[in-house]
């Protein structure tokens, strides 16, 4: 669980007196969360509100900027953590004492430097800065509905169109929060596992040293020179010698071979020996390897090996399977039966519908294997999740959310009385005014979000009703199950051929869920750090509004100002602005929303045997749960979590071998070795060391972007000139033709 890497080396604070049975009846809460507090720490300061809108915008631009580039890069909430630490020290250090009035608050007396940094502004920062982002989001979801109308379908939607979508998805998200924050927040039982290692890192980073540790380096010396040698570091992968990025070496010796290079590509193929010296390599996509627990790697490794190196091994070469070698290996693209790359924009009439004609006359699409086996498994995914969660937790689940509602309140439920609580009527308010502008947008620029207004209303139903479930289990177990490609399914029934009112609805439906169960984790995490709930909401609410504003206006400006921005075939081979991202999710909305389902996964496409992943998916974890109940003595069985097994590939593509395998390599060296071996060493530098590389690529890549590509500066040699794997994405069948590959 999270957190469980930190919290045991911890001491609980004296904390006054109080009855232990009010305590927490969580062991991990209990090891963790200090059960004091000090009411009397200012939190509404100039220092707050000055770092932490800084924060947020910051963190807003860098993701935005980040996320159209082939090797994306997610600033964290942990990196805001370390990195606003010293600078909120500085700024008590230098702001002036002096206290003064400002009119119309009587004879208030306010100070710009109330006293030293205190832990509960560090917090309010955090929070400010990771505000409009849903777990595993840099940035507003429904920005992909914008780049891929203006970046893929090559058509325009206005700006305010664009602004509104993604504010009101995120605000009506906040309104679904603030209804279950009573039933989710409060009750002790709901402990959400996720906000402790954020407790134990604010505890580790503002609690004083002991002596023993008071001779090594200060974390915020050995951040700032992390943070140097990374940013330094990136110009040499980022703009000097791309090609570290993927050392595919295989592909430099066997420059002929088709074979040798799918084998050898990391960007393309199954990545066998290749490797990087690119820290954007090592964390896009699946977030910094070093704040992930060992466990969770050991999981992912697996279900990534099993379907990588043997699955697509046997799919591909042996079976054929879907006509795999007609199409590239690995390819997020998609195809007509020749192997050809589909002419989306030919299927698409004035109306921005499916041209049915146009669609029979072309044939119907393609996919690559890998693609087509990742859907499944995704499929399956959903369903062995919900099963999963229902026979191993589900006793659990309900016995928790039973005490939580008859329980006694715990220690930190009563300190929190201490501060004046949320008005319901802040969050019913913004519930309505988010639903009401979402309703203006459907009705009066339907032509630009094609969703009617009672697929709003289906939508907003949906997340209602899976906000409270969802939660939950995400409260008790640490498991967020996703239901993206249920949404996209249900609408690409209901009403094929609209692709945007497709990818709306999924918006809509999910992505607010999603976000309230974002904005419920991070109410929690106010919860055990005693943070005043009306200090909590305008930091969010002030948050979401700023980072969706920024979101969208680097969107624009990039999708403007970036020639061929996201098009691959037209965009030279070392160019980072290929939106792996974005692909996919335009992708998405030709499968689900322009063709629909049934041309796809139904009787009229090629891929209806994918539906059977569903059973499969929901039959697993019940014959594991079964073998649990049959060889109680086995030990090993529980520990078989096929949802995070299946679901280890589903960030492929975009995601590839290469950002698999060095995200485990780099994983296992951090959080098996170094945590067993240099424990010591591990808890007073780990977080910070992830910290300080996210920040040094991310300051270094928007350096050499304003510095030398919009000055157009450029160099092209050896490497610079991508992977050097061009055979990887070569059809093996016979007689397929493709431009600069070999004919079988």
């Amino acid at each position: 669980m999270g957190g469980s890497s930190l919290e045991i080396d911890y001491e609980q604070g004296n904390g006054g007196e109080f009855d232990e049975e009010e305590n927490s009846p969580v062991e991990q809460v209990r090891l963790t969360v200090v059960t004091s507090d000090d009411p009397s720490l200012p939190v509404w300061t100039f220092r707050m509100w000055t770092i932490g809108l800084f924060s947020c915008a910051l963190m807003s631009f860098l993701n935005q900027f980040f996320a159209y580039r082939t090797e994306p890069l997610i600033i964290t909430q942990i990196t805001v953590q370390i990195a606003s630490l010293p600078i909120g020290h500085l700024l008590a250090k230098i702001l002036p004492e002096k206290k003064f009035r400002i009119p119309g608050f009587g004879d208030r007396l306010f100070s710009l430097n109330p006293g030293p940094f205190n832990i509960k502004e560090h917090v309010l920062i955090s929070i400010f800065a990771n505000a409009g982002f849903a777990f595993g989001n840099g940035s507003a979801y429904a920005v992909s509905i914008v780049n891929i109308i203006k970046a893929f379908y090559k058509r325009n939607i206005s700006f305010v169109a664009g602004w509104l979508l993604i504010i009101t998805t995120q605000v009506l998200g906040y309104g679904w929060a603030g209804l279950m924050r009573k039933y989710v927040v409060d009750p002790a039982h709901m402990w959400w596992p996720s906000t402790l290692v954020q407790v134990s890192l604010f505890r580790a980073l503002h609690e004083k040293e002991d002596s023993q540790q008071s001779h090594r380096m200060s974390r915020g010396k050995f951040f700032l020179i992390a943070l140097a040698c990374s940013f330094i570091w990136y110009i040499v992968p980022g703009f000097l010698f791309p090609t570290l990025t993927s050392i595919s070496w295989i592909c430099w010796i066997f420059s002929r071979s088709v074979t040798a290079q799918q084998l050898g590509s990391g960007m393309r193929g199954l990545g066998l020996g290749a490797f990087t010296l690119d820290w954007s390599a090592v964390s896009s996509f699946l977030s910094s390897p070093l704040i992930s627990p060992f466990f969770a790697i050991a999981n992912i490794f697996v279900g990534f090996a099993m379907f990588m190196y043997v699955v697509m091994l046997i799919s591909y070469w042996k079976l054929n399977l879907y006509n795999a070698k007609t199409f590239p290996f690995f390819s997020s693209h998609l195809f007509t039966g020749n192997g050809s790359a589909y002419d989306i924009t030919s299927i698409v009439n004035d109306k921005f519908e499916l041209d049915v004609g146009a669609y029979e006359n072309q044939g119907r699409i393609h996919l690559s294997t890998l693609f087509a086996l990742v859907y499944g498994l995704s499929f399956a995914t959903i369903a062995s999740t919900l099963t999963h969660i229902v026979f191993f937790h589900g006793c659990e689940i309900y016995q928790r959310f039973r005490a939580s509602y008859k329980g006694k309140p715990d220690i930190h439920t009563k300190m929190m009385k201490k501060y004046e609580d949320i008005p319901a009527w802040w969050f019913y308010l913004l519930l309505v005014l988010s639903f009401v502008v979402s309703l203006f947008l459907c009705l009066f620029l339907k032509d630009q979000v094609q969703l009617p207004w009672w697929g709003l209303l289906l939508a907003c139903v949906i997340a209602f009703v899976f906000t409270l479930p969802i939660s939950i289990i995400t409260a008790t177990t640490n498991q967020t199950p996703g239901l993206n490609v249920i949404t996209e399914y249900v609408m690409g029934l209901i009403m094929p051929g609209k692709p945007i009112a497709n990818v709306c609805f999924k918006v809509y439906g999910y992505m607010s869920m999603s976000q309230a169960v974002s904005f419920l984790a991070d109410f929690k995490l106010g919860h055990y750090m005693k943070i005043p709930p009306k200090s909590m909401f305008i930091v969010q609410f002030v948050g979401t509004i700023v980072a969706g504003t920024i979101n969208i206006g680097v969107a624009w400006w990039l999708l403007d100002s970036v020639k061929n921005i996201c098009d691959d075939n037209l965009l030279s081979p070392n160019s980072p602005w290929t939106c792996p991202g974005d692909r996919v999710f335009f992708d998405a909305s030709v499968i689900w929303g322009l063709v629909g389902p049934r041309r796809i996964f139904g009787p009229l496409g090629n891929y209806g045997a994918l539906n059977w992943f569903f059973l499969g998916g929901a039959a697993g974890p019940i014959i594991v749960w079964l073998l649990h109940k049959v060889f109680p003595s086995q030990s090993w069985i529980p520990l078989i979590n096929l949802p995070v097994l299946i679901g280890a590939t589903a960030m492929m593509p975009p995601a590839t071998s290469l950002n698999y395998n060095m995200w485990v390599f780099v994983g296992v060296v951090f959080n098996c070795f170094v945590y067993r071996y240099r424990k010591r060493w591990w808890k007073r530098y780990n977080y910070i060391l992830s910290a300080a590389l996210d920040a040094g690529v991310a300051f270094m890549g928007v350096v050499i972007y304003f510095c030398l590509s919009m000055e157009n500066v450029e160099i092209n040699w050896w490497g610079t000139a991508g992977e050097h794997c061009p055979l990887a994405s070569c059809p093996t069948a016979k007689g397929v033709v493709v431009d600069g590959c070999p004919v079988f």
